[in-house]
């Protein structure tokens, strides 16, 4: 493997790990507080973390062909994850 993918890997690791944790402290906090927000909160870093995860695997399983198709896939997961989370924001109480 060449260096930049080593680096691609490490990045979308920290991602995913850091979206994930989002995951559990969304989720610990509804548990606690019952905000309908943080189940939106959660949704949308599952959502980022799936982005990464589903691009990273087809990246590596189509030896990075078809780059306009994983663009689009992990921007549109993103962009729907986002949406959850700023829509966590305006239902806030």
């Amino acid at each position: 493997m060449l260096l930049v993918e080593y680096l691609y890997l490490a990045a979308t690791a920290i991602l995913v790990i850091s979206g994930l944790t989002m995951v559990g402290m969304a989720i610990r906090a509804y548990l606690q507080t019952t905000r309908r927000a943080m189940i939106h909160v959660s949704l949308g870093f599952g959502l980022i973390a799936a982005a990464a995860i589903a691009t990273a695997i087809s990246a590596f399983v189509t030896d990075f062909q078809g780059v306009r198709s994983l663009l689009l896939v992990n921007s549109g997961l993103s962009s729907l994850g986002f949406i959850f989370v700023v829509y966590s924001l305006v239902i806030y109480d």
